[in-house]
């Protein structure tokens, strides 16, 4: 016969607390670093990478940092992003 199971209250695999071990303090760690290099989140600038590329560059493709028109426009659209978020 199967043994019931126990009424006592188990901490939930979400909420259990984080080991202080080696491999716990790598993760931590380089999640860490990702995070503060802007791996992580939002984007912040919708420019196509293909723009800052020497091809996108020499043919005049826009970039925040060589069009300030086209900064202005990012800048309302990324603006208009988080009003609505």
């Amino acid at each position: 016969m199967a043994e019931p199971k126990s009424s006592t209250t188990k901490q939930s695999r979400a909420t259990q607390e984080t080991p202080d071990d080696g491999v716990a303090r790598e993760i931590q760690r380089v999640t860490d670093e990702a995070e503060e290099k802007g791996f992580f989140g939002t984007e912040v600038d919708p420019t196509p990478n293909e723009n800052y590329t020497l091809q996108g560059v020499t043919s005049g493709a826009p970039t925040p940092e060589s069009d300030p028109q086209y900064a202005r426009e990012v800048r309302h659209k990324l603006d208009d992003e988080a009003r609505q978020r």
